[in-house]
């Protein structure tokens, strides 16, 4: 009765839908149509929603929860399957679309058998292998993200890193995600993160989606780019039960962009407690430390000697080497005395010349008493000599002289004004007794003093 309406008779958009559909389903009957599963939606309802494309184009499907509990198989993105089912209108919002009564699987699709090919290539070349992949930064200054600034994966990272460690620095390398030429300025995207080396380490990421959605994480310009990355670098693409080519290159995989930015930033309250065993051990270390020291410092101070017990030994060694030099003068006049009284009793035995024989004994022991003079004044000189040696070497003369000994709080005595701290108090030893004072002066050298 419809069809038989003027052209000039307004009707309703519900009345032209109706119309649309009737004309659809009795126009085009049920029939096998070839095509790949893309967007599919399985409803809480047990409904399934996706669409069935080729090369060029799309048409939008639904199969009602009956028809998908008796198929053999679990649909998928990117499935090349053969379905039949009425071509038809649904009403409520004007969209053409296949109401699905049976399907069957026709292979894997175009872009799983795709993925499947890059994936076995780069495989074969060890970009997959665990020996090539880096271990992760503990504890990372900078991290980059190279995603969408729109996308949510970054709000995502970026308050999971706040949250978890606030002082880590984040760089964002942004580049679409999705879409034509989107493999292309992600790959760019790292390699301009790799030329700064700015980061620690860097986090390629987005959120779930579809197959196509995610397709750019699959593309070997994509794979090739992280693989000579100098970063080490984790992929968080898509939900946990999503896998791409990034996935398997990337020197880790997060199973989500929030389980990314776990796994490079270390919690907190982790580091927290790492650095109060670190700083309890360190205590521990420098008690054993001062007990060490303060035994050693103890067992040296028994062996230092005061200067009044050195000055007392030189002293004694001065007296020796004095009885010693008169004991050895003394034996030397004797047997020279000795000697005299041999060539006099000689002398008088034979008496060839009474009166020349007596002058050459008196000319000899006059020699002999000039070359005992002369050794005897030699041997004073050289006592004096040592005398004065061993004065000079005394602390206490040094001191007299308006010299002081600066020691320490350690009792190490000074050698240099570099030693001194300003404000350092120091003991002054003196020759009549000892102070105390106080630095004021800037470590450094000091102008001479007058004399």
């Amino acid at each position: 009765m419809l069809f038989n309406a003027s052209p000039d008779d307004v009707i309703s958009v519900s009345t032209l839908n109706r119309m649309t559909r009737e004309l659809l389903e009795n126009g085009l009957p049920p029939r096998w149509i070839g095509g790949e599963i893309s967007n599919l939606t399985l409803a809480a309802s047990g409904h399934a929603y996706f669409s069935l494309k080729d090369g060029s184009a799309q048409i939008r499907c639904v199969m009602f929860r009956q028809r998908v509990s008796h198929l053999a198989f679990r649909p998928q993105d990117g499935m090349q399957v053969e379905l039949k089912g009425l071509v038809t209108l649904y009403e409520a919002r004007g969209e053409y679309q296949i109401n699905v009564e049976s399907m069957r699987s026709a292979g894997l699709g175009r872009l799983y058998e795709a993925f499947e090919r890059l994936k076995a290539k780069l495989a074969s070349e060890g970009l997959f292998e665990e020996a090539r992949k880096r271990e992760l930064p503990g504890h990372p200054a900078r991290v980059g993200i190279v995603t969408s600034p729109a996308a949510a994966a970054l709000r995502d990272v970026a308050t999971t890193l706040r949250r978890r460690m606030p002082g880590i620095e984040v760089i964002l390398y942004p580049t679409p995600v999705q879409g034509e030429g989107a493999a292309q300025r992600i790959a760019a995207a790292i390699d301009l993160a790799a030329r700064r080396r700015e980061t620690d380490v860097l986090i390629v990421c987005r959120g779930g989606g579809s197959i196509e959605d995610l397709w750019s994480f699959n593309e070997e310009i994509v794979a090739r780019a992280i693989v000579a990355c100098p970063i080490p670098v984790v992929s968080g693409v898509g939900h946990e039960t999503d896998f791409t080519i990034c996935d398997f290159v990337a020197d880790r995989r997060a199973p989500t962009p929030t389980a990314a930015a776990e796994m490079v930033s270390p919690k907190r309250e982790h580091l927290q407690g790492q650095l109060d065993q670190a700083r309890r051990g360190l205590e521990r270390a420098l008690s054993r430390l001062l007990t060490d020291k303060a035994q050693r410092l103890d067992f040296l101070s028994r062996r230092l000697k005061h200067p009044g017990e050195r000055l007392t030994f030189q002293a004694q060694r001065l007296g020796q080497a004095a009885m010693q030099l008169e004991a050895r003068i003394g034996a030397v006049f004797s047997q020279r005395r000795w000697a005299l009284q041999l060539a006099a009793s000689r002398l008088r035995g034979q008496r060839p010349h009474a009166g020349t024989g007596q002058r050459r004994i008196e000319e000899a022991e006059a020699r002999l008493q000039q070359a005992m003079a002369r050794l005897i004044e030699r041997r004073q000189h050289e006592l004096h000599r040592l005398g004065a040696s061993l004065e000079a070497m005394n602390p206490n003369a040094v001191l007299a002289r308006g010299y002081a000994i600066v020691r320490k709080a350690n009792g190490q005595a000074a050698k240099s004004p570099q030693e001194l701290r300003q404000g350092e108090r120091v003991q002054l030893h003196l020759a009549e007794g000892q102070t105390d004072a106080i630095v004021d002066h800037r470590p450094g050298k000091q102008d001479e003093l007058p004399f």
